[in-house]
């Protein structure tokens, strides 16, 4: 009988304690199947921060399509699964297209306030860079420095040869823009007062418009600095050098932003790319690297009616 006992009652403490192992194993099992969908969902997490996918198209300014389309690249090559479109057309165009929704982005030179027919309330401007502007003249015109005075004159049509500013006898052609670019809206604005610019050859690309006045004698036109280089020779304007520091400082007046407009808020891809084109990495670096200038480097700020403020 004794032994009896003993034998029940070796039996209830082996099945207590093999119970005791089993929840333990259970509890082990529990927190390691929640530690692992911790780091799962971590790691998503941490994919879904770095990288983006989709895809967004932006359209307008020529002059700010170099820097949106070598951000594009970098963009895309950090992100496998997105894909910027970058399109020109001018301004005007990238104005209107972000405002009726054919695009993500309008690019543009100008604030959309200054565009007629633009629905500026329904626009949100994001300013992701400073592009200077310089007039361009052929080599052989024989000057590199012009008054503001003499250079209303020379696009309104008062001067029609070089040799009426000491440069060579030669007529010259004016290379304009359509009125739909920002570049002329900006050159019109800050280098002639105001002043309607004489009938000329109209081309809306930057680049084709440095060919025209590398290869036409007499020629000028004016460009974003981003597109100078030695086919032709930009003019100072009254003794002031269209850099990059004059610029910075107030010293050049021929200046803008580059903006990229969306509408409403930007969301999804549109934000992501925003964001990166306002990134340090893209300021610091991709900017001057194009040929623009930083937003943030800016010693001077403009509203939208020229006003000129120290920052």
């Amino acid at each position: 009988m004794k032994l009896s006992k003993k034998i029940l009652s070796f039996a209830i403490i082996s099945m207590f304690v093999m119970g005791l192992a089993a929840c333990g194993s259970a509890s082990s099992g529990n927190k390691e199947s929640n530690n692992s969908g911790n780091a799962n969902g971590d790691g998503e997490n941490a994919k879904s921060e770095e990288t983006v996918s989709g895809s967004i198209v932006l359209s307008g300014s020529s002059a700010l399509q170099p820097l949106a389309a070598a951000a594009a690249e970098e963009f895309m090559n950090n992100n496998g699964e997105a894909e910027v479109q970058v399109q020109g057309g001018g301004s005007g165009t990238g104005l209107s297209q972000v405002s009726e929704g054919q695009v993500d982005i309008g690019n543009s030179d100008v604030f959309a306030e200054e565009k007629e027919g633009i629905p500026a309330d329904e626009l949100v401007d994001h300013k992701v860079a400073v592009v200077g502007m310089a007039a361009i003249v052929n080599p052989e015109v024989g000057i590199t420095d012009i008054t503001k005075e003499d250079l209303i004159k020379v696009f309104t049509g008062e001067i029609t040869n070089w040799k009426e500013l000491g440069g060579a006898d030669e007529k010259i052609t004016l290379v304009n823009r359509p009125d739909s670019s920002g570049t002329r809206a900006t050159f019109v604005k800050y280098a002639l007062e105001g002043a309607t610019p004489a009938e000329g050859i109209t081309e809306d690309s930057s680049s084709r418009v440095l060919q025209l006045v590398g290869e036409t004698p007499g020629a000028i036109g004016y460009n974003a600095f981003s597109y100078l280089d030695d086919t032709i020779q930009a003019l100072s304007i009254d003794g002031v050098e269209p850099t990059d520091e004059n610029v910075q400082s107030g010293d050049y007046p021929i200046w803008a932003y580059q903006h990229m407009y969306t509408k409403g808020e930007a969301t999804e891809l549109a934000k992501a790319f925003i964001e990166y084109m306002l990134s340090d990495d893209v300021q610091k670096n991709l900017v001057p690297a194009q040929g623009y200038i930083s937003a943030t480097e800016m010693k001077i700020e403009r509203d939208v009616e020229g006003n000129i403020s120290e920052k």
